[in-house]
């Protein structure tokens, strides 16, 4: 290994990282993730220059890939699919490094990842199944014992039915059989990656950092407590709203307007908007700076009539966002693609407990909007293995 070069390298890391998190102390995640990046491409690209190769390009082309589709449009599952693409290129490309450059700092790399996945394989399965029953007590604690609030609970109990099945169904069942029994272990890899690649994206979005030269800031509607008045949830929507609202008015003197959008339910008494209007003018905000949109049904009608309310404002053209709980923006965001908005989501926080339920509900509802694909993709897998347990059961059982 070339000690002194890596020992020099991590000093003049620290050193500038230092530095960064001292001069910006508001934004640590941001520049430390920024400057992170930045060293270990000019690490990497200082090694392939000595050695006059050009590996490198392979994770850089992924990542170029990405960013070129996830600035174009940010909500779409395909830069989830790029994203860890790249991820996984590079972890392939610093492995062929320590092992050709005998890199200090690439092992380190790689030992990190080693131990996390050592402990992901032998505890990673039973700690899921105990954080998620564990997860859904709690939610059943705080929230209703509605379905929406049993997923941690229903996948922690399909998880150890699974184990079961894989456990003792071999001893059971006949040998030509066996082979059926991974049908279900391998549609719940399928979408465990999809899972994966949805969660992935999802959190990368929550960073959105908006300009403050918003025209419209958009505030998606929820139910509202009997009827009338916005629950503890939709208000942390509309907070999340006016925090920008006045941090804008602070740094420009030219506040947004907050487009309140909600229709009025089967069992309200109002609109959501108005309710949402009053809770905003109860917080101090002028009653001119905030418009209504009251058709709306659900998030891909808050889109679409927002979108007709912000151009007939201002016809010559416009800048906006929306907010929506933290777990909900990204398929918020991907509603407003789909009606020709080109506007970005700020969340506000959830509850840390209820996340997990939150994100799995969001999954489910992102996994329906392509359900043709995912059963077409579970169809071929169920085909496949039946197959296999035909060929097996007439030439070889």
């Amino acid at each position: 290994m070339d000690i002194q070069r890596d020992l020099l390298a991590l000093a003049i890391y620290f050193i500038i990282l230092i530095g960064l998190l001292v001069r910006f102390r508001h934004k640590k995640l941001r520049y430390f993730s920024m400057w992170t990046g930045i060293f270990l491409v000019l690490y990497f690209c200082a090694i392939e220059i000595q050695k006059k190769t050009f590996f490198i390009l392979i994770p850089l082309l992924f990542f170029s890939l990405f960013c070129f589709f996830y600035f174009k449009e940010k909500c779409r599952l395909r830069n989830g699919w790029l994203l860890n693409l790249f991820l996984i290129s590079f972890m392939g490309y610093v492995g062929l490094v320590t092992a050709t450059s005998s890199s200090l700092i690439g092992a380190g790399i790689l030992a990190v990842l080693l131990i996390l996945f050592l402990v992901t394989i032998l505890f990673g399965l039973y700690a899921a199944i105990i954080f998620l029953i564990g997860n859904s007590f709690i939610v059943l604690r705080h929230e209703s014992r509605k379905l929406p609030n049993l997923l941690t609970l229903i996948l922690g109990l399909a998880i150890i039915a699974l184990i079961i099945l894989q456990s003792f169904g071999p001893k059971i069942l006949p040998n030509w059989s066996v082979i059926l029994l991974s049908i279900p272990t391998t549609i719940a890899v399928y979408f465990f990656i999809v899972f994966w690649n949805f969660l992935s994206i999802s959190l990368l979005y929550q960073f959105n950092h908006p300009k403050y030269n918003q025209d419209f800031i958009i505030v998606l509607g929820a139910g509202l407590i009997n009827g009338e008045k916005v629950t503890p949830l939709l208000a942390k929507r509309i907070d999340r709203a006016i925090q920008f609202y006045r941090k804008q008015s602070e740094e420009t003197l030219s506040p947004p307007q907050l487009l309140m959008s909600g229709g009025q339910g089967a069992d309200e008494k109002v609109p959501e908007s108005q309710a949402m209007r009053e809770y905003a003018l109860e917080q101090g905000i002028p009653a001119e700076d905030i418009l209504m949109e009251a058709q709306s049904t659900n998030t891909l009608e808050n889109m679409r009539f927002s979108k007709e309310i912000m151009e007939r404002e201002k016809p010559s053209g416009y800048h906006a966002i929306f907010t929506s709980n933290n777990y909900h923006i990204f398929r918020a965001g991907m509603y407003a693609e789909d009606v020709g908005l080109k506007i970005d989501g700020i969340g506000s926080k959830t509850a840390r407990y209820y996340l997990p339920n939150a994100f799995l509900r969001e999954f489910i509802a992102v996994a329906l909007m392509n359900k043709r694909l995912h059963l077409f993709i579970c169809g071929l897998i169920t085909l496949g293995f039946v197959a296999l347990a035909v060929i097996n059961y007439f030439f070889v059982g």
